[in-house]
């Protein structure tokens, strides 16, 4: 098999609004083409998220999903966070772009599009289009979009498969390719197993005012398709009941955690382990094994030292997945005996941010950010977290429900607002407060209670030993006001990095002597200066 990818700007010198990728593993390969709305305003940000998204994700794609499931339930996933993000940062669809993907598993392919960049198929000299073109060809509304990546909430891609022979080519181009080579041309070039820069370069050199954009292609040539490969399994049994000595492929059981009898520490080879089984109304209840198996996928992709490593056993007989066993407290635990120092507490602080960020590369919040799933190990001389439990980890802006722990949630999510970087900071700030304080800033708040949030108090009044700026940054990332709450992970980034540049924060109800005694007293000194003047007016006009 031979892969080639290329693509020209419309103009020497600037940046293409189009992005492509193209990988082979095994015997899978995908190829991914995202051509940017030239009229919306991120268009570049919007066609290279999407590849990105669609590359990883299919990456690591649950084995349970067969792969036109996997490409659909991705592509619905970044078109839902493209368009919330465009309308928190724009109030209008300002990320748009158009999408065509070709997945090739053993003798089969498997694909979809939307929008106007296309899929094709070339057998024995023979071109045949595989996508649709989501596009109104009518008058003055000639090649305008009906779909495209992130122009409204939900989207309905077109999807297609086939199987492949010997020999074929699947070709994947945008319209600034498409637009100027008919489909008799392009037959003949992939008849000469052309690579896709000649492909390019050629419809650039035909290219009109009218037809020149950018352009971009990817040639799959596939002289030998290999044997297909199952991608989908047999149900996994689900355990009804767990006991103490059952072995499991090869995991002995050893005892279960306190908070739920469906995980369990468990030992093999000598070594002890994490094992988490989908709950028992998994057997019965379609939703519950699908949000089992994206914890699983989501718990298994995550590869990176804020995390518990996790992974599914090659020949797992049950529905279950395993983690490193890490035997350190919680947070929470570690809080019932101390609070934690100014320096453990910036740590802390850090350790959440860049960990949150790193979620927010594949699209995800944690969803429950709170002491509970945060693991703290000594290490030497200082204090090191682990985040855990991804069982609440979701898409941003994918729900807005009260789901997560009441006290830990922003106050806009007790009013269906989606969740977000902005109310996950809210969660990080409430968990900073209290581990610096012993207390809650707005009370504990029960699961079904809609709270009224008075006015925090101030860290620094019930902890002495905290210094201005890091009361000033708690307070504004679990400010009441989402406006007056940082909005990006790195904007509290920078402040920790930074603490001599982090301003002070003061809630709207703060006394003017106590937000800037300055003012206060400059204010002092001409009210009572000209009450003064004016008294000495009245004596001397007497």
């Amino acid at each position: 098999m031979n892969l080639t990818s290329f693509g020209l700007a419309k103009s020497d010198g600037a940046e293409s609004d189009d992005s492509f990728a193209v990988k082979a593993w095994g015997e899978t390969v995908i190829a991914v083409l995202a051509d940017g709305a030239g009229a919306a305003r991120d268009a570049r940000e919007a066609s290279t998220r999407i590849v990105q998204s669609l590359m990883s994700n299919y990456a690591v794609r649950p084995e349970s999903w067969s792969p036109q499931r996997a490409l659909a339930e991705f592509t619905k996933l970044i078109n839902h966070t493209l368009h919330h993000e465009s309308l928190a940062r724009h109030s209008t669809p300002e990320m748009i772009s158009t999408l065509s993907v070709a997945v090739i598993e053993g003798n089969r392919l498997f694909g979809l599009n939307v929008g106007d960049s296309r899929v094709y198929l070339s057998r024995g000299g023979r071109l045949s289009q595989l996508s649709h073109d989501h596009v109104i060809n009518e008058g003055t509304f000639s090649h305008v979009l009906q779909r495209a990546i992130g122009l409204a909430p939900e989207v309905e891609p077109h999807c297609f498969e086939t199987e492949l022979r010997d020999g074929d080519i699947a070709f994947l181009c945008s319209d600034g390719v498409s637009n100027v080579l008919s489909d008799e041309a392009l037959s003949k070039k992939l008849a000469h197993r052309t690579a896709a820069r000649a492909i390019v370069q050629h419809a650039r050199e035909l290219a009109t005012d009218e037809t020149l954009d950018d352009a971009s292609a990817i040639v799959i040539d596939i002289a030998e398709t290999g044997r297909l490969r199952a991608v989908s399994q047999l149900p996994l049994p689900i355990p009804d009941t767990l006991r103490k000595g059952d072995v499991i492929d090869g995991y002995e059981l050893v005892r279960p955690f306190q908070y739920s009898d469906r995980v369990w520490l468990a030992t093999k080879d000598g070594q002890r382990w994490t094992m988490k089984f989908a709950p028992r109304e998994a057997c019965e209840n379609e939703a519950v094994l699908n949000l089992f198996v994206k914890e699983t996928w989501n718990a298994t992709r995550l590869h990176a030292d804020f995390f518990v490593e996790a992974f599914v056993p090659e020949r797992a007989t049950a529905r279950y997945y395993v983690m490193e066993f890490i035997e350190a407290p919680s947070l929470k635990t570690l809080l019932a005996s101390r609070r934690l120092s100014v320096d453990e507490a910036v740590e802390l602080g850090r350790f959440l941010i860049d960990a949150s960020a790193h979620l927010l590369r594949l699209d995800l919040v944690h969803g429950d950010i709170k002491p509970e799933n945060i693991l703290v190990i000594n290490h030497y001389d200082r204090l090191r977290f682990k985040l855990i439990d991804l069982g609440s980890a979701t898409e941003i802006f994918s729900i807005n429900t009260r789901a997560g722990t009441a006290s830990y949630l922003a106050p806009e999510r007790f009013h269906n607002t989606p969740i977000s970087e902005r109310t996950e900071i809210f969660a990080i700030g409430v968990t900073l407060y209290q581990a610096l304080t012993g207390a809650f800033p707005y009370g504990e708040i029960e699961r079904f209670q809609t709270p009224h949030f008075s006015p925090a108090k101030l860290p620094a009044r019930l902890n002495p030993n905290l210094p201005l700026w890091l009361g000033a940054l708690i307070l504004r990332a679990c400010a009441v006001d989402p406006e007056r709450r940082y909005r990006h992970y790195s904007e509290i980034q920078f402040d920790l990095a930074n603490p001599e540049k982090v301003e002070p924060f003061f809630q709207t109800e703060t006394a003017l002597l106590e937000r800037n005694p300055l003012a206060f007293y400059k204010a002092g000194f001409w009210l009572l200066l000209a009450a003064t003047l004016t008294l000495l007016l009245r004596l001397l006009t007497r």
